[in-house]
């Protein structure tokens, strides 16, 4: 253990070599008796653990082997996306620094030879899955091994979910050339952590993005080739942004067993404020724990702070009624993204405008003509740390807008466009700064427009 722990102080803040991170990562990678594989990118299947184990550990381990051969299985030989990178490329990254470690697993970033960045996931010796398993069991290349079995059962399920909000595995190095210990490690898609303060601060459209997509996610999960799979650890944690988009990337802790039950009394869903009972069906299991499972943890970390802040007000309602069926699992996976496709239709559609006053009657059009770009008066939520840039269905909500805001002179419907097509709105205090633009129109308050020269 002090080797392992001072490869975990050289690890931090370093900048490493793609073999300088191979070596120091020797203690924390996959150790597993070799089977099949060796040298590519396949992942392989380990052997039996070897005879002088500890019985404890011994059985711990042929419970994850038994698990990753169930998974397997579950595929039904099904097709696998085995990702096209392989040791070779691994060996040739560069730029190699770590961004993490948890529980299991440790998470660097590299460069490869084209360019492209990816994430590289590990075992972590100097984890604390591994040292408690050593405190346990005084078997530190068995408990090794034992974590070692959560990489490759992460690595099976990635090979067989295909779906945009799962991160997308690249490849894998599988290596048990003449060392008793094999090494795997995981090439990823790179993401960025899934900062909720931030996401707090951001539109309420984007905010509705990162729900509808979980969503989404979730009633993949619910209806996956391998059955309902459940995320037990399922945190914020545990999800990542890849170009604006939310991607789950740790299924190290995701289920396809469903609970088993003799009786509706097996079959009670506990959560730290909450119990649901459910029913335990004809084949003894609880039916649909999983899903009912992922859509409470998906209201009560996600949809309770993200939905229903800075909504517009006649959507209101109907997050409403979202956050009420989640958060009392009236709802099943599908009727909330039926929900959420109802509220995304209202929105893109301008729907939810109806029965409103026609204020751009108000305003003067200026055709012809832009505003300079510069910090202006701010609004929350913004678009821009500059001035007020907000999402508008049309120019007659614009005007709506402006009117709500004392410090509102003049608006422009600008050529930008968010994820639902709707154009963004560029709030001014004052009308100065015009320049010719043939394709733009300045709608001008008229109250605004009588004591300025235009």
């Amino acid at each position: 253990m002090a080797a392992a722990a001072a490869v975990v102080r050289a690890w931090r803040g370093a900048r490493l070599s793609a073999a300088a991170l191979l070596a120091l990562l020797a203690l924390a990678l996959l150790a597993l008796t070799a089977g099949r594989g060796g040298g590519g990118s396949g992942v392989g299947q380990p052997g039996s653990p070897p005879p002088l184990l500890p019985p404890g550990l011994r059985e711990e381990l042929r419970q994850r082997r038994h698990d990753l051969r169930r998974l397997e299985a579950a595929a039904g030989g099904g097709e696998a996306a085995t990702g096209g990178l392989g040791c070779g490329d691994l060996s040739l990254a560069t730029g190699v620094s770590v961004l993490g470690w948890g529980f299991t697993k440790v998470v660097a970033r590299a460069a490869l030879a084209g360019g492209d960045a990816v994430a590289l996931k590990s075992v972590h010796g100097a984890g604390r899955e591994v040292r408690q398993c050593v405190q346990r069991y005084g078997a530190p290349a068995g408990c090794r091994r034992l974590a070692a079995y959560k990489l490759l059962k992460e690595v099976t399920l990635l090979q067989r979910l295909r779906h945009p909000g799962i991160v997308q595995l690249h490849g894998q190095c599988y290596d048990n050339s003449g060392d008793p210990e094999i090494r795997v490690t995981a090439m990823l898609e790179l993401g960025s952590p899934l900062e909720m303060i931030q996401l707090l601060q951001t539109p309420w459209e984007e905010r509705f993005k990162i729900c509808l997509s979980l969503v989404k996610l979730l009633f993949y999960l619910a209806h996956s080739p391998l059955g309902s799979i459940v995320l037990l650890d399922f945190q914020p944690r545990q999800f990542v942004m890849v170009d604006g988009n939310l991607k789950v990337t740790d299924m190290d802790d995701a289920s396809t067993e469903e609970l088993s039950c003799k009786e509706d009394n097996d079959c009670t869903l506990d959560f730290p404020t909450k119990s649901f009972p459910l029913k335990c069906s004809a084949v003894g299991k609880c039916e649909g724990i999983n899903e009912k499972k992922n859509l409470f943890n998906a209201y009560r970390y996600f949809f309770t702070y993200l939905l229903p802040h800075s909504a517009p007000s006649a959507l209101q309602p109907f997050l409403s009624d979202i956050l009420n069926a989640t958060g009392d699992l009236r709802y099943g996976i599908n009727e909330t993204l039926n929900a959420f496709e109802k509220v995304l239709h209202l929105y893109k559609s301008g729907l939810y405008l109806q029965k409103r006053p026609l204020l751009l009657k108000d305003y003067v059009s200026l055709k012809g003509f832009r505003m300079v770009e510069r910090e202006d008066y701010k609004c929350w939520p913004s678009y821009s740390h500059l001035g007020c840039l907000l999402s508008v269905h049309s120019a007659e909500e614009a005007a709506a807008i402006c009117n709500s805001q004392s410090q509102c002179q003049s608006f422009i419907i600008t050529q930008q466009r968010t994820w639902t097509g709707r154009p963004l709105a560029s709030f001014q205090s004052s009308l100065t700064d015009l320049i010719p633009d043939a394709s733009a129109v300045v709608y001008v308050k008229r109250s605004a427009s009588s004591g300025e020269r235009l």
